[in-house]
Parts: structure tokens; C-alpha cells; sequence
């Protein structure tokens, strides 16, 4: 006579012993740790979660034109001295060249340049970041961020995009402000006289 399913199945499982209650507990909780996969997505994320002391942002920026002129200057910067940084009359004494550099690394390597010449006392750079009329998939990306990016700086005073001999729209002329020890130093020698 044939067996029915319930049958067939209590027939199967008679030798089936339980498990103790310990092993239960055991399988739960190995089910339940994460992954070294998991471990090691968790570990990249609380990194990007520390502080960066890097404040420029990478959020929207308003695309510019790849021939658009940069300029941008605080207010209490005189007019005279905006102009002389626009017409490259004050000497450059350091250079950035930003061409082809990736996204973040474009944002690091300026940060990092803008606060190390502000501490050597450096008053005007110029900044090499291209016209990007090539760039994919929107051009002037880069150009675009570093307009942005110049603006979100405090020691920044006032930018320009250079002449054509120094790169014309493709770079731009940056004026930063003295170091606090540089205008000590000025304090100290206009009180003398």
C-alpha cells in the first residue's frame, strides 16, 4: 500500500535527534556576525566619516564656459590693487598646475597649496586648472570647482584669470591675504616710525 506524504516524511525523520539548545545559539549568532566583506565595508565607511579638514565643497556648482573669465575679489580689497593682480603686475611666487588631476585629488592638491603658501607668506600664485573644453561629460568641470573652491577660502582676498602668457582663461592670478606673523611684523615696523 503507498504512503502518503506525511507518511513518507515522519518515515524519513525518525532518526532526526534535536539539537541542543547551545547549538541553537550558536547558529543564531553565527548568522547574525558580520561578514569580513562587511567588516572591512563598515571600516571604509567610518573612515570617510572622520574629520576632514578639507572644507571645500564638492557639492552643485553652476558650470561656466570654458572661455569665461574668473574674477572675484572681497570687499576691502582696493580697486587698484585688484587691478594690478588682473594686469600680472605683482610677482608670482608659486605655481599650481592642476591639469588632468582627478576630482578629489584637484580639491586636496589645492587646499593643501592655498594653506601652504599662506603660512610661507606667499601673496600671489597662479593656478594652472585648464579651460576643460575636452572634459567628460560636461566641459569646464574643474574650472568651474576651483572658481567655487577660491571663493570658499578665507585666505584668499581676490582672484583673476590670467593673461594669455600665462595661460589666459586656463589659469588664474590669486592674491592671498598676510599671514597673521606677516602682519605683525608690519604692525611692528610702521609703529617704530
Amino acid at each position: 500500500m503507498a504512503m502518503t506524504d506525511a507518511e513518507l516524511f515522519l518515515a524519513s525523520m525518525g532518526d532526526v535527534v534535536p539539537l541542543a539548545e547551545d547549538n541553537r545559539i550558536a547558529l543564531k549568532q553565527a548568522k547574525n556576525d558580520p561578514t569580513l566583506a562587511q567588516k572591512m565595508r563598515r571600516e571604509a565607511a567610518e573612515k570617510e566619516l572622520e574629520f576632514d579638514p578639507n572644507y571645500l565643497s564638492t557639492e552643485y556648482v553652476d558650470l561656466l564656459d570654458p572661455h569665461d573669465v574668473l574674477g572675484y575679489k572681497k570687499s576691502g580689497v582696493q580697486d587698484g590693487v585688484y587691478k594690478n593682480l588682473r594686469l600680472a603686475k605683482y610677482q608670482i611666487d608659486a605655481t599650481l598646475d592642476l591639469h588632468g588631476k582627478p576630482f578629489r585629488e584637484a580639491r586636496q592638491t589645492l587646499f593643501d597649496f592655498i594653506r601652504d603658501c599662506h603660512l610661507r607668506n606667499i601673496r600671489v600664485t597662479l593656478v594652472r586648472h585648464g579651460k576643460g573644453v575636452n572634459s567628460k561629460p560636461f566641459p569646464a568641470v574643474l574650472k568651474s570647482y576651483t572658481n567655487k573652491w577660491l571663493q570658499e577660502m578665507p585666505e584668499i582676498l581676490a582672484f583673476h584669470s590670467a593673461l594669455t602668457c600665462h595661460g589666459g582663461t586656463g589659469s588664474t592670478y590669486v592674491l592671498l591675504k598676510k599671514s597673521d606673523e606677516k602682519k605683525s611684523e608690519n604692525r611692528e615696523l610702521h609703529a617704530k616710525r
